[in-house]
C-alpha cells in the first residue's frame, strides 16, 4: 500500500499569512504576511495617532529649532521666569533660556539616547537570547542566571555609583542604560528560540550539515522579527521614561546638555512659586512621546501576533 511522502515544513522569516474573516464574512486572502500586518497595524486607531504622534514629536524636536531659533547656550538672567508671551511662547526658566526651544533641544537628548538604548539593547538581546535558547541545556542554564543578576541589580544605585566614579557623558549613560535592559528582550528571544529549535525545518538543517551559527542567523532570528520589532519599541519608550528619572534625581546627563527630564528637575523647584510653564511642558512631551510608543508597541504585538490573525 502506497505512503504520502513525509512533508516538512519550511521556514518563515515573517508571519504566517492566513484568511482573514472581517466583520462583514467575506473571506480576504492575504498572500503577503507583511500586508496582513500592515492591515492589522492600520486599523488600530490607538496605533495611528501614536505614529502619527511619534513622527510629529521627531520633527518638533530636529527641525522646529530650525524654525524658531533661540539661544540655548547664553543664560541670560534679564529675562529669567517670564511667562509666556509672544516673545517668548512658553515663558523662560530661571536661566532665561526660552522654554520651547529648550523643548526642541531636550527632545533631541532624549529621542536619541532611547533611540539608541532601544536598539542596541534589543539587538544584543536578540543574540544573547538566540544563542542561550538554540544550545540549551547547562549553557543556556549559566547564561539565564546572568540574566538573573541583570535584573536583580537597582537600577538607581547603580546609576548612582557610576555617577560618583565617572564623568558623566552621552556614551556611558546609553551604555548603562544598555547594561539594565537587555534581559528581557534576551528572555523573550530565548523563549521562541526554545520552541523554534524543535521544529522540522531547524532539524533538516541540522541533518544537511548546517553549522549552529547558520541556524541561528539564518532560521532562528529571522523568525523572532515580530518580537523584535514589537520590544523595540517598548525599549525606546523604557529608556526615555528612565532617562527622564534619573535626570530629576539629578544623575544623567551633564547639565550642558538640556533633557525633559532635567527641565522636569529644574522646573520643580519653582513650581510652589507659580512658574508652571517650566514643569508642565517638559511633563506633557514625556508622557506623550512615552504612550505613543506604548501604542505602536502593543499595535505590533496584535499585528504579529498569529492567534488573533486566524480569528
Amino acid at each position: 500500500m502506497a505512503t504520502e511522502p513525509a512533508t516538512t515544513e519550511t521556514p518563515a522569516a515573517s508571519p504566517i499569512a492566513v484568511d482573514v474573516i472581517p466583520e462583514g464574512g467575506e473571506v480576504v486572502s492575504t498572500g503577503n504576511p507583511w500586508l496582513l500586518v500592515a492591515r492589522t497595524f492600520v486599523q488600530n486607531k490607538l496605533a495611528v495617532l501614536g505614529l502619527v504622534v511619534v513622527v510629529l514629536v521627531i520633527l518638533f524636536s530636529f527641525a522646529g529649532p530650525l524654525i524658531y531659533h533661540t539661544n540655548q547656550l547664553d543664560p541670560n538672567l534679564a529675562i529669567t521666569n517670564q511667562g509666556p508671551s509672544s516673545a517668548h511662547l512658553l515663558g523662560t526658566d530661571s536661566s532665561g533660556f526660552d522654554i520651547l526651544g529648550r523643548l526642541m533641544e531636550g527632545g533631541q537628548s532624549s529621542i536619541e539616547v532611547g533611540l539608541a538604548t532601544g536598539f542596541a539593547a534589543t539587538i544584543f538581546g536578540l543574540i544573547y537570547g538566540a544563542i542561550s535558547g538554540y544550545f540549551s541545556g547547562w549553557l543556556d542554564g549559566v547564561l539565564m542566571r546572568f540574566v538573573d543578576i541583570g535584573l536583580a541589580i537597582p537600577v538607581v544605585f547603580l546609576f548612582i555609583f557610576m555617577a560618583q566614579v565617572f564623568k558623566p557623558s552621552l556614551t556611558l549613560l546609553i551604555a548603562l542604560l544598555v547594561l539594565v535592559s537587555w534581559q528581557i528582550p534576551a528572555r523573550l528571544v530565548r523563549g521562541e528560540t526554545l520552541s523554534l529549535r524543535t521544529r522540522e525545518y531547524v532539524q533538516a538543517v541540522r541533518v544537511m550539515g548546517g553549522r549552529s551559527w547558520r541556524i541561528i542567523l539564518r532560521h532562528l532570528i529571522p523568525n523572532t522579527i515580530g518580537t523584535i520589532m514589537v520590544t523595540v519599541t517598548f525599549q525606546v519608550a523604557n529608556a526615555i521614561l528612565t532617562l527622564a528619572v534619573l535626570q530629576y534625581l539629578g544623575f544623567g546627563l551633564p547639565p550642558t546638555i538640556p533633557t525633559w527630564g532635567s527641565m522636569l528637575s529644574d522646573g520643580t523647584t519653582y513650581l510652589q512659586s507659580g512658574y508652571w510653564w517650566q514643569v508642565y511642558p517638559a511633563l506633557a512631551m514625556i508622557v506623550i512621546t512615552v504612550v505613543a510608543f506604548n501604542f505602536i508597541g502593543d499595535a505590533l504585538q496584535d499585528s504579529f501576533d498569529v492567534r488573533l490573525q486566524q480569528r
